[in-house]
């Protein structure tokens, strides 16, 4: 992977980046076709990942995690992208899930589910989404309602990321008769054996096709009342709030990454690809092209990179974090579309990785809240100013 040098990385960091990179090539790639073929990952490869220190790797380490920051997390999340082995969503898992936990959720609760988060054992998704309600999630219609120990959840979710393995399904629900955000809590629910929970059939994506991607049903589902994350209902909106930049810097390392490889690929292909009896990279319009490419990578890497150095100050606002998830996928899907272009015929053929690349990045721009919201909130910000 070509980069150029990183204020943040250290040694530790570099022994990181070359694990998970061994890791995605040696048991990922081999099995990608096969994954792809059955629109999902073998369960094991959750344990593997675990057994190689991936998972979880900026949890405490009295929890069972690594005891790393959001710069482990960074880092596997790149080599993830640029191998392309997108079988299983470590963000969701590890960045998203995990840190819900850890920031709300009791003692008990962390030592209950973080542990086994970190060896694999426990796959985490997290639900908000629903048929009716995508982005504005004050709209969301599943209901929980307490009675005497427990709560009994009712409705229905979609598009749910790591939906086939997830043994541990955080689930933002209505609980109280507030409307809008105030009556949102998430509860945490523990699929195996639970009464009235039931997954739909793998959804036919257009591209991430090797990620499972489920409905989830709750009939009359039974929680206890403690699985209430922070202990107190109707702050599950403020929570979700909270987290969201790290979130959405997540996605934005994930294009970067991707821009990356998109034209580490291209290189590769230009200088061999002959064309009118001379490399493709000798015309000028190719040139002119991946300098446009390279460019525009460039100037998303250092975006990123001081996001993710105000990440580590504590000072990522919500609006910046929209700017990075907004601008770096909609960037990705254009060097792709260019790089795609630049293969030419060949580009449009699946046994090739910019094929693939196409329908995979496309998503980046509709998930983490559409990039149109993302403008909406940074347009706020600016009427603050």
């Amino acid at each position: 992977m070509t980069r150029a040098a990183r204020a943040w990385m250290d040694a530790d960091l570099e022994m990181l980046r070359d694990t998970a990179r061994r890791f995605f090539e040696r048991e990922c790639a081999p099995r990608e076709t096969r994954w792809r073929a059955q629109h999902h990952a073998d369960r094991d490869i959750w344990n593997k990942a675990g057994a190689a220190g991936l998972l979880c790797a900026s949890i405490p380490e009295e929890y069972g995690g690594s005891g790393g920051s959001f710069l482990h997390e960074a880092v596997i999340c790149e080599e993830q992208m640029y191998s392309m082995s997108q079988a299983f969503s470590n963000n969701v898992h590890s960045g998203i899930v995990a840190h819900y936990i850890l920031a709300y959720g009791s003692e008990a609760q962390k030592k209950r589910w973080l542990p086994r988060m970190a060896t694999g054992e426990l796959v985490a998704a997290i639900a908000m989404t629903e048929p009716g309600a995508g982005t504005d999630l004050q709209r969301i219609k599943a209901q929980a309602k307490l009675e005497g120990d427990h709560w009994r959840i009712n409705g229905a979710k979609t598009f749910i990321t790591n939906g086939l393995h997830a043994g541990l399904v955080c689930v933002a629900v209505k609980t109280g008769a507030e409307g809008g955000a105030k009556g949102i809590s998430l509860l945490m629910v523990e699929t195996e054996g639970t009464p009235g929970f039931r997954r739909g059939p793998l959804l036919d994506k257009m591209g991430q096709k090797t990620l499972d991607t489920t409905e989830l049903f709750f009939d009359d589902v039974r929680v206890p009342a403690t699985n209430l994350l922070g202990g107190e209902e109707g702050k599950g909106f403020p929570q979700l709030m909270q987290q969201l930049p790290r979130e959405r810097l997540l996605i934005a390392v994930g294009a970067v990454a991707t821009m990356r490889r998109a034209i580490d690929d291209t290189l590769a292909y230009v200088r061999e690809r002959n064309v009118f009896g001379n490399p493709l990279m000798a015309l000028q319009n190719t040139r002119f092209k991946l300098a446009e490419c390279e460019t525009q990578a460039r100037v998303a890497q250092a975006f990123l990179d001081d996001c993710i150095a105000r990440l580590m100050r504590g000072e990522l606002d919500v609006p910046t974090a929209a700017m990075a998830k907004w601008w770096t996928t909609d960037t990705c899907c254009k060097i792709v579309d260019e790089c795609l272009q630049l293969h030419g015929g060949y580009g449009f053929m699946n046994e090739y990785p910019i094929a693939r690349l196409y329908t995979d990045v496309r998503v980046g721009r509709i998930y983490g809240g559409a990039n149109e919201v993302m403008k909406e909130i940074i347009a706020r910000s600016l009427d603050k100013q």
